[in-house]
């Protein structure tokens, strides 16, 4: 692996694991933008994350990967101790771990942070921005309400495409009244024609089978 820019090479191939999957794959290639929603386990934030790393890496027209998730409740970044980048650290985990797989580690991830390859943003911080020649990654979706979901889709200017992940079951909302703007966006994305969206159950999960056999037991007593 180069020492400073990541480049395709660098890149694990993967294949899809479950049916579901290989219908991401499939509808990415034909250029939609996508949300991918189901229960914990599917693999929606890693393949999210693989199919915009590959085409980052191989298509001219994209120069960097934005990642995007609500990071607290209370959406009150500011009131946390520490530089932004400490606040954030920690929820950049996830992110972290998939690129040290996808890249035999090495420290991937933070590589693409300093060559500007990625940039992790919070919804805290992205009102006045405008994501050009991206591959933007919306990840928790589940956790973000109307207005910030709004915000993040009048960011995207030219040369992007979009890949939402979440479990709309899961939401951390208390009010059924933000609970209901997730909803109110997903009716305006599968109005537009420029999105598809794929449903994984619990045949998609592929973590061990105690994962798998607890969620599908949670889920069937209605518990989150």
């Amino acid at each position: 692996m180069s020492k400073h820019k990541i480049t395709p090479n660098d890149l694990y191939q993967i294949e899809p694991q479950t049916e579901n999957q290989g219908k991401v794959f499939k509808l990415w290639d034909e250029g939609e933008n996508l949300i991918l929603a189901g229960s914990a386990g599917t693999g929606k934030t890693f393949v999210a994350l693989y199919l915009a790393l590959d085409e980052m890496l191989n298509e001219p027209e994209y120069d960097k990967i934005i990642i995007v998730r609500s990071i607290v409740s209370v959406r009150e970044i500011g009131y946390l101790p520490g530089k932004l980048e400490e606040k954030t650290a920690v929820f950049e985990t996830p992110y972290r771990m998939i690129c040290d797989e996808l890249f035999d580690g090495s420290a991937a991830y933070n590589k693409m942070i300093n060559s500007h390859q990625i940039q992790f943003e919070t919804t805290s911080y992205i009102r006045g921005k405008t994501f050009d020649r991206a591959i933007i990654v919306v990840d928790e979706m589940q956790n973000l309400n109307f207005h910030e979901l709004d915000s993040i889709m009048t960011r995207v200017g030219e040369n992007c495409r979009i890949i939402f992940a979440g479990d709309y079951l899961q939401s951390d909302f208390k009010s059924d009244g933000e609970k209901d703007g997730l909803m109110k966006f997903l009716n305006i994305i599968e109005r537009m024609s420029s999105f598809s969206m794929v449903q994984f159950g619990w045949g998609d999960i592929v973590r061990s089978g105690i994962v798998r056999d607890y969620i599908m037991t949670k889920e069937m007593m209605g518990l989150k």
